[in-house]
């Protein structure tokens, strides 16, 4: 009872405390469905040494985020390892990982649900086409930070994953709007949409999100083309949950206004530097959202003049945050996320928020 509640770090110590220990633990098998090596040192050899044994056979996810040494030669091993119940495999951070590293474990994972990848400039289409062929069932992606994806890849996705559900597409910089629309045309079923720092897409694009009908969650942070005129297209996402709206420039209190109006199940809101809003949004967004708002970052909306904290709270009684939760180290930029602090890594991830017009973050310049 004890064991199943703790982590899994935790379990494998209390293999050493007897044998019958050892025997007992081995023989739950819930307990080994999972194997965790995130920021681990010597992550590929742990993982060929994990996967041997007999306790991990019915594996169904691995986290190798952040892995020390994890590299092609590694996924490469486990060619002839049955692995045909994994369906999460978390590789961010994993900078080593070539296409021929997604091409080897995707051929022994067919049934992969959930892929991760942030972070990773070696990948490229090609990756994405052994992908494509090989699992056919993929529900979750991360692209994160993969700056050598193009609209290739959006086209492949669109063509094999339609009923994919989550998508993060953050600083992939080489994404144009033939490739967003495409997919936003076939991938109807998206629920949870990062365009976090895609600053080159424009209304042609944001216009399709109304496709989106199950949409809950969009970050559109640095989105520097979207016109109110985008704005009115999505508030036809009326499941809306979560939208990330910081630095949206072009935004003004007629685009707000739609999305308070046909979203009322929104419960966080960032409208973070965009100096086109006022105060008549915030009390069009209080008549409509009032009861479910608990986060509403409004911080750099200067032509907001009341937004105060307690100002806040008489529009919105049920606000717990009031920004976003990241330590503001500038005017402009919020500091990278604590993973990516320690991780020594100067690309953000999906945890990590900034101002994509000042990339300088604690005299990191964000590549």
């Amino acid at each position: 009872i004890i064991s199943t509640r703790l982590p899994q770090r935790d379990v494998i110590t209390l293999l050493r405390v007897s044998p019958r220990c050892r025997q007992l633990l081995e023989s739950h098998h819930p307990l080994w469905k999972v194997l965790d090596l995130h920021e681990m040192n010597k992550g590929g050899e742990r993982l060929i040494a994990a996967l041997s044994l007999s306790r991990y056979k019915n594996i169904e996810e691995i986290n190798l985020e952040f892995s020390q040494d994890m590299e092609d030669k590694h996924l490469l091993s486990l060619k002839g390892m049955s692995l045909q119940k994994l369906n999460h495999l978390n590789l961010n951070g994993c900078q080593k990982v070539t296409d021929n590293g997604v091409e080897a474990v995707t051929l022994v994972c067919p049934k992969l649900k959930s892929l991760s990848i942030y972070w990773n400039v070696r990948v490229t289409d090609q990756g994405i086409k052994y992908l494509v062929r090989n699992c056919h069932e993929i529900l979750s992606f991360n692209l994160s930070g993969c700056k050598n994806i193009t609209d290739q890849s959006l086209h492949l996705l669109a063509n094999h994953y339609k009923e994919i559900k989550h998508l993060n597409l953050t600083r992939c910089v080489k994404l144009t709007d033939s490739g967003l629309v495409q997919l936003l045309d076939s991938c109807r079923s998206i629920e949870d949409l990062n365009l976090y720092a895609d600053s080159s897409f424009t209304d042609k694009s944001y216009e399709k999100i109304s496709n989106l009908t199950e949409l809950r969650v969009l970050d559109l942070c640095g989105a520097q083309y979207i016109s109110d005129q985008g704005l009115l297209s999505i508030a036809e996402c009326r499941k809306l949950v979560s939208l990330n709206l910081t630095w949206c420039i072009c935004v003004t209190d007629v685009g707000v206004k739609a999305i308070a109006q046909y979203c009322p199940s929104l419960e966080f809101l960032s409208l973070f530097g965009i100096l086109g809003v006022t105060d008549s949004s915030l009390e069009t967004l209080s008549k409509f959202c009032s009861d479910k708002l608990t986060t509403l970052d409004v911080n750099g909306c200067i032509n907001i003049k009341k937004r105060s904290k307690s100002e806040l709270l008489e529009l919105f009684p049920k606000l717990t945050c009031f920004k976003l939760q990241m330590v503001v180290v500038c005017e402009w930029a919020y500091s990278l996320c604590e993973f990516c602090v320690k991780g020594g890594f100067s690309v953000p991830c999906s945890r990590c928020s900034y101002c994509p017009q000042h990339y300088t973050v604690n005299n990191t310049t964000l590549q």
